[in-house]
């Protein structure tokens, strides 16, 4: 440090302190070297978050970190506010001790998620530490303000004695009400105790400008809004980073106030080590070093992956060879570079976690390029099967750590990560912080609160900002006219955006990374201050993913992925069944992967629901590359990305694959790399076999190189062609074609795949695929169990269940289970978790009962059985709903209406059995029944799929369209699910596009109506429209909107004239509504006339005809031509009815020829 410094900021909070501060990092330490200013401290409050970050960026522009922080401290109930104290690390080990104390204050601390030490904590563990005294939320604040100058003396003396000369009184001047008067007072004290003082600046800010920005974002953290005035105001227009000569002049009155800083900035010296990787131990076998148990492991692992393959691969020596040629390769590679540690732990957790029943993925990323992970059952992918490389996973010519990302059952995760903790120490494991920033639309939100503007104002312009990863507020002006407008135009909305603009991208709160786990070989505080929820829940690192790794712990990701529950419930269901039958369990491990019927799936494109390949994208690739081995899913996956689409790549694959273009190779060398995809440069590891092949790379220089031509940067990518080109004419190629090759390569690296990824969740895909075409119904039941939460994925997953031809049994207390089951039939029985207002406890409850005494025999069974704690009115009701109770009475009005005594029953029961006493005078309902109790008329069709709504979201025994169903497809372009998936068919290239304004007509039943206000005050609608095949979104702007607006109305079928067009916003097709007519006004728009059928063999037709010929006046006036078909012995003849007899088509009209002609199926004719 240079001695012309003058003045350091020792007390600064960044965006990470949370509750305030929106200084950033690398502005900031810019900031200092623009001030000259060769030190410079973090502080913020309660937490080291920023740590690594800063001291990264501070000694990258040659300025000292100073790493500290903030603390609050209660010492006992008696104490009003707590005291905050700066507490600055020395050296190492007072960077320790304040990682501990930090831990200590979340994991012990914590009181309404806030978290406090105790002076003595921070006294007892002082070693290192420097301390500030605080102003006026400080160490003496209290004691002055009570007048109580012992106090005061009292509480110096106690910190004095522990701290010595690192305990100082800080001083302040940022113009907040009292502060004169605290500092008088702390200058007297540490007069007359002889201790130092130092000037601090609180800064929060960068510049003055900045603070109505930082005022709204303590807003933000307190829930309150600006213009409160009973909000406290704790900061000032003063707390910005002030420069040397500005603090100078503060504070010429105390010189040595100013000098101290410069001397504590000395006397912390604390150096992170960072780039150096700290492994647990692993426990290995007496006797052996880490590198041979690991080696003797991998050789039995791979001779065992030999034997259970040997069925499908024929080993011959020269296999075997290549085999243990590329286990010594990576063998000497991974001991070389010390992880053997790294992948006995990860193979450990893989192997406790299938061994206690949690399903574990193949593998995911390029870690499924080694041979070893293979042999040690990380993956389940073998590489020279398949063409992976070792050196895209693990390269020795760039030294970083090996990065498996291991993919578990959602349902177990936690339960490996347990083990993880036990096995290594709870102090050692730690899942891993991640920070929520205030984003494009949820800093808008957040400043239109505390601003005070009302919520439809404010929602107005966060909806205007376009719904895109990496949106931000400058991009939004640049992308949207509304929202530019508005901030051209209206003076709130400038003040808003501008104001968002200074916090956009600021700190909001800590969350848990969705993966990642660190494994300490010593205590984690060691490496990492540790945060958590209040109690102790969801410990996690202070520091994230790339600040944890920097610090030298390596990051396990143990990643949740629903398939693989789908994967493990369908198995139990169907091994369940296989075993009762006394056949032989399917291990999904050793799938042939040759599969007629998966193939066959496959082609139809019937993969809803199969991995990777359900969205309606990957079905028109599929429907066009029509895959026929296992290479072709890896592809898929590969091509299915916007630069492949886009590139011409996947046509030229596709053209190849189906005879109509014969690929191109350039170089003869290129045909074994190239011929498995059809030609096309699909993956990274291609890449990077040319040039091994083609220009004598090393694989590690190959790696090297794509990475270089991921990156793009011309001068790597100069010197990496002249290397190329060198290396290929020195094998022989022309330089020219060398070039070509090049150029190649460079064009289709930025859109190459990674093909150890592709592989392993290609090898997902397939077993989903390869359950669904084997075992339907136990698949679909599993795949609507894992989402029996999201109504609108069982609506799909129920039409898909349909269109497979299964059976959708509904609710049955008798016979259902928690999730959707299957019976003996291969029909699927609807899950009771499914059914709302249904609590797990209750679902419990019941099957309890049916394991313990069998199945109900009817309602008062039931309730006289289960815990009616549980299992309340309202869990009554909801069965009774859903048809869960049809098992004992159909007639679910009859049920609901016997509630009341069949509940008052069960409690009568209760308390007799309580009471010891046999209930002699209790009636059972059946016999309360004789008393000639009122029949109970059944619910309407449409009245019992209302109810059943209500708890399932979906109609599931029928659908009040079915009433109207074959009439609506007289008039309508289609269902809704071939309209939901239209595509148009476009000249040239294969290629296919969405529908776009193509006039349509449809019918639905609307199950919502959403209104949003324009600029005018006037309204648009979103109207969700289902026809039992699927559901769709049709929008009414303002005038078709004001027009329709009574037909509109949600449970209302109507049938919608409009046209079709895809919105990419949503990601799918959606109808603009041009006229709207309900059921009757839509026939008789459509319909061609009514025919009356009168056939003499079965009707009297004198008494038919006049009850017809009365009738059919009500409705006359209409416009709809009636025709008699009459039949007599002999003869038949069709008579037009003259004009005068023309009717108005009503339902009622329809339902009274019904009951007249109940022979007759149909009435109109279209």
């Amino acid at each position: 440090m240079n001695d012309s410094a003058k003045f350091i900021h020792l007390r600064n909070h960044t965006e990470y302190s949370l509750v305030d501060g929106i200084i950033r990092v690398k502005p900031f330490v810019n900031q200092a070297v623009e001030l000259s200013m060769p030190a410079i401290a973090v502080t913020d409050q309660s937490n080291l978050f920023a740590t690594v970050k800063f001291y990264r960026a501070a000694i990258s522009s040659g300025v000292k970190p100073i790493i500290g922080a903030d603390v609050r401290i209660m010492d006992g109930v008696s104490q009003k506010n707590p005291y905050i104290v700066t507490l600055l690390a020395q050296n190492q080990q007072g960077y320790l001790a304040l990682c501990e104390l930090i831990s200590e204050a979340y994991l012990k601390g914590q009181d309404k998620g806030v978290a406090y030490l105790t002076s003595q904590q921070i006294l007892d563990n002082n070693s290192g530490l420097i301390v500030l005294s605080g102003g006026l939320d400080g160490l003496f604040h209290g004691a002055f303000e009570a007048d109580d100058i012992e106090a005061a003396n009292e509480k110096a003396s106690r910190w004095l004695d522990v701290f010595g000369d690192r305990f100082y009184i800080e001083l302040q001047r940022i113009g907040r009400a009292g502060e004169e008067k605290l500092n008088s007072q702390l200058l007297e004290l540490a007069i007359s105790h002889q201790l130092p003082i130092v000037a601090t600046n609180a800064c929060c800010f960068l510049k003055q400008e900045e603070f109505d920005a930082h005022e709204a974002r303590v807003c933000i953290n307190q829930g309150r809004v600006l213009s409160d005035s009973r909000r406290i105001k704790t900061h000032t227009n003063q707390q910005f980073l002030k420069s040397q000569d500005e603090m100078l002049e503060l504070f010429s009155d105390l010189p040595e106030a100013i000098d101290n800083t410069v001397e504590i900035a000395k006397r912390c010296n604390v150096e992170l080590s960072l780039g150096e990787n700290f492994l647990p131990d692993f426990p290995i076998t007496d006797g052996m070093t880490i590198d041979e148990y690991f080696a003797d492991l991998s050789q039995k692992g791979l001779e065992k992956r030999i034997e259970e393959t040997s069925h499908r691969i024929t080993f011959d020596e020269q296999k075997r060879a290549d085999y243990q040629a590329r286990l010594k390769r990576e063998l000497d590679v991974i001991c070389q570079m010390g992880f053997p540690g790294y992948f006995l732990i990860v193979a450990d957790f893989i192997q406790w976690a299938k061994d206690n029943g949690v399903p574990v993925g193949p593998g995911r990323g390029s870690g499924a390029g080694s041979i070893i992970a293979y042999a040690l059952r990380i993956t389940d992918l073998d590489p020279i099967e398949f063409d992976l490389l070792f050196e895209r996973f693990l390269n020795p010519e760039r030294v970083s750590m090996p990065d498996f990302d291991v993919d578990f059952c959602m349902d177990g995760r936690d339960r490996v990560i347990d083990y993880v903790g036990e096995k290594y120490g709870r102090d050692k494991v730690s899942q891993i912080i991640t920070y929520g920033s205030m984003a494009a639309k949820a800093v808008v939100r957040d400043v239109g609160r505390v601003l005070g503007h009302p919520y439809g104002f404010v929602d107005r312009l966060a909806k205007a900002i376009p719904f895109e990863i990496g949106m931000t507020l400058t991009k939004a002006l640049e992308e949207s006219p509304d929202l530019l407008d508005a901030y051209k135009e209206e003076d709130e909305v400038r003040e808003l955006i501008d104001l968002a603009l200074m916090l956009e991208g600021i700190a909001r709160n800590a969350g848990k990374h969705a993966g990642g786990v660190v494994i300490s070989p010593t205590k984690l505080t060691d490496f990492s201050p540790l945060y958590c929820e209040e109690g102790g829940a969801n410990l996690v690192t202070q520091f994230d993913k790339d600040d944890i790794e920097a610090v030298g712990l390596v990051k396990f990701d143990f990643l949740g992925l629903r398939t693989l529950t789908i994967i493990d419930w369908a198995l139990q269901n169907i091994n369940q069944r296989l075993e009762s039958k006394g056949e032989k369990k399917i291990n999904i491990d050793l799938l042939p992967r040759d599969d007629e019927k998966t193939y066959e799936l496959l082609k139809n494109y019937a993969t809803t629901a199969v991995f990777q390949l359900e969205s309606r994208g990957m079905k028109d690739l599929i429907r066009r590359l029509r895959p026929d081995s296992f290479e072709d899913i890896i592809a898929l996956v590969a091509l299915f990305r916007p630069g492949p689409l886009q590139s011409g790549m996947v046509d030229d694959y596709i053209n190849v694959k189906h005879g109509r273009k014969k690929a191109e190779y350039p170089h003869p060398t290129l045909i074994p790399i190239l011929e498995p995809t059809n030609g096309v440069i699909l993956y990274q590891e291609q890449v990077m076999q040319i040039a091994q092949d083609l220009a004598g790379y090393s694989l590690g220089s190959a790696d090297l190189l794509r990475r270089a031509m991921g990156k793009k940067k011309p001068e790597e990518m100069a010197k990496q062609r002249e290397m190329f080109t060198q290396g290929a004419v020195a094998n022989q190629v022309d330089e020219e074609v060398a070039t070509y090759i090049f150029d190649l390569m460079e064009k289709f690296a930025g859109y190459g795949f990674n093909k150890s990824h592709s592989a392993a969740y290609a090898l997902i895909a397939y077993q989903t695929a390869w359950l669904k075409a084997h075992y339907p119904s136990e698949f679909m039941a599993a795949v609507l169990s894992s989402d029996m939460d999201n109504t609108d994925k069982v609506v799909l997953f129920i039409d898909e269940c349909r269109e497979m031809g299964l059976d959708i049994l509904p609710p049955d207390v008798n016979a259902s289970d928690y999730h959707f089951t299957t019976n003996d039939d291969g029909q699927i029985i609807y899950g009771l978790g499914a059914i709302k207002g249904v609590g797990e406890a209750a679902i419990e409850s019941i099957m309890e009962q049916r394991l313990l005494a069998g199945p109900f025999v009817n309602y008062e069974d039931l309730t006289r059985r289960i815990d009616l704690r549980k299992a309340n009115r309202r869990v009554q009701e909801a069965l009774i709903r859903s048809g869960a109770l049809d098992c004992f009475d159909n007639n679910r009005a009859k049920l609901m209406h016997e509630l009341s005594d069949v509940l008052l029953m069960a409690e009568q029961h209760d308390k007799s059995r309580v009471a010891g006493q046999d209930d002699l005078f209790g009636l059972t309902l059946h016999e309360a029944k004789q008393a000639g109790e009122p029949t109970i008329e059944a619910w309407s069709e449409h009245q019992r799929l209302k109810e059943e709504k209500l708890v399932l979201g979906l109609y599931l025994t029928g659908h009040p369209f079915d009433s109207v169903r074959d009439e609506m497809m007289n008039m309508v372009s289609g269902k809704l699910a071939i309209l939901h998936d239209m595509e148009l068919n476009t000249s040239g290239g294969g290629q296919y596009r969405r529908a776009k304004g193509k006039p349509v007509t449809l019918a639905g039943l609307i199950l919502d109506v959403r209104t949003r206000p324009t600029k005018n005050g006037s309204k648009i609608a979103t109207v969700i429209l289902d026809d039992g095949s699927a559901r769709m979104e049709a929008v009414a702007y303002t005038e078709v909107f004001e027009c329709y607006k009574e037909l509109l109305l949600v449970e209302q079928i109507v049938v919608i004239e409009g046209s079709i067009s895809f919105d990419d916003f949503a990601g799918q097709n959606r109808i603009s509504i041009e006229t709207v007519m309900n059921v009757e006004q839509a026939r008789e728009r459509f319909l061609k006339d009514l025919v009356l059928d009168l056939d003499s063999s079965h009707l009297d037709l004198g008494k038919k005809i006049p009850q017809l010929h009365k009738l059919l006046s009500v409705y006359q006036g209409g416009s709809c031509p009636v025709k008699i078909k009459l039949t007599l012995p002999g003869a038949s003849t069709v008579i037009n009815l003259s004009d005068q007899w023309q009717v108005s088509p009503k339902n009622t009209l329809l339902t009274e020829l019904k009951k007249a002609l109940p022979e007759q199926q149909r009435f109109i004719r279209y």
